[in-house]
């Protein structure tokens, strides 16, 4: 299995190392209870070098792409980006990822446990095409920042990065080095994304340290994750999955051409909805296991897909795949053996 390029850094500091998304990294620091708040309510860093960076180039590459996944690349702007499902032929969802125009080249990015299975279908489909696609991740890393304090801690940094908009991106220098800053997809939240050169991580993220960020692990960061009702591939997209069961909207394009896969995207839009959807739920009592059936009414009606206990408090968030009869929030429903409510996403945790 890979390290991040803070890994090291992070054993030697005394931080609990695990597996997150394909990749060692730290899973807490301290107080993954205080590492939540900070996302919340102040300034959290966190590693982001689980996810891969890839480079597709190639005077084909726009074309190309654009017939691979369901958002659309052939009308991105440089310096804008967007996020895409891959699909089978049948509409089955088999990965996902960002991409972003970069001028003479696009960035796209994924978990690292996706990426090796994400290049061989892509490059598949590379026939007569002028694509080429290159693996960086070891050279190129992401330190996220997240919290309503994110800008003040960064000013205090140093760091003079531009302003911008979800899923935009922009250069800048800072200490004699290049970085670039992005901000992730849902606007609620302040949440930006630094990619910097692999030897250059430890710099940036002693800094951010230095100026009043909390670091952050995957513990608190995979809590934060499920209360703001992100879902994760692998885990809350599985690959029999529908794009419009998992709502994320924001994945598709309807205007933007064919894609493998498209037929069945549209065929689901004209008929209007998708039996499943979804959901959050809160439950009393025990955690919940991936898988565990969910009822209404004596009729099973879907599964978690992820869950985990809010630090210091009783309340148990999970999201699942629900039919939409009983997706609706407040409905009483039963998680196992567990009573549990359906809720709107975000979760009220997710936010300061």
């Amino acid at each position: 299995m890979s390290k991040t390029a803070l890994t090291d850094k992070f054993s030697t500091a005394g931080a609990r190392i695990g597996e997150y998304c394909g990749a060692e990294t730290a899973l807490s620091f301290a107080d993954s209870r205080a590492e939540f708040q900070a996302l919340r309510t102040g300034c959290a860093v966190y590693d982001l070098g689980w996810r891969s960076k890839i480079i597709a180039s190639g005077t084909d590459r726009v074309r190309w792409l654009n017939g691979m996944i369901t958002n659309n690349i052939r009308d991105l702007q440089p310096g804008h980006g967007n996020y895409s499902f891959v699909l089978t032929p049948q509409g089955h969802i088999q990965g996902d990822l960002y991409a972003y125009n970069r001028g003479d080249y696009l960035m796209l990015g994924t978990e690292r446990f996706q990426t090796a299975a994400l290049l061989e279908r892509l490059k598949k489909y590379i026939i007569m095409d002028k694509v080429e696609l290159e693996d960086i991740s070891a050279r190129l890393t992401s330190i996220g920042v997240q919290g309503p304090k994110s800008r003040e801690v960064m000013s205090r940094a140093g760091f003079n990065a531009p302003e911008v908009e979800p899923m935009q991106v922009a250069d800048f220098e800072w200490d004699g080095m290049g970085l670039s800053i992005t901000r992730m997809a849902n606007s609620n939240f302040q949440t930006y994304e630094f990619w910097v050169s692999a030897d250059n991580a430890a710099a940036v993220w002693d800094a951010l340290v230095s100026a009043g960020a909390t670091p952050a692990g995957m513990d608190a960061l995979e809590l934060f994750r499920i209360a703001a009702g992100v879902p994760r591939y692998g885990l809350d997209i599985r690959d029999r999955d529908l794009p419009q069961e998992t709502a994320q909207e924001q994945a598709l394009n309807f205007t933007k051409g064919c894609y493998i896969g498209q037929e069945i995207v549209e065929r689901i839009r004209a008929r209007g909805a998708v039996h499943r959807t979804l959901s959050g739920f809160v439950i009393d009592g025990g955690t919940p296991q991936p898988g565990t059936r969910i009822s209404f009414n004596g009729k099973e009606v879907g599964q978690v897909t992820s869950s985990l206990r809010v630090p210091g408090g009783e309340r148990v968030l999970a999201l699942g795949i629900i039919r939409r009869e009983a997706a609706t929030p407040g409905t009483q429903v039963q998680v196992g053996e567990l009573p549990a409510t359906v809720s709107s996403l975000p979760f009220p945790e997710a936010n300061s």
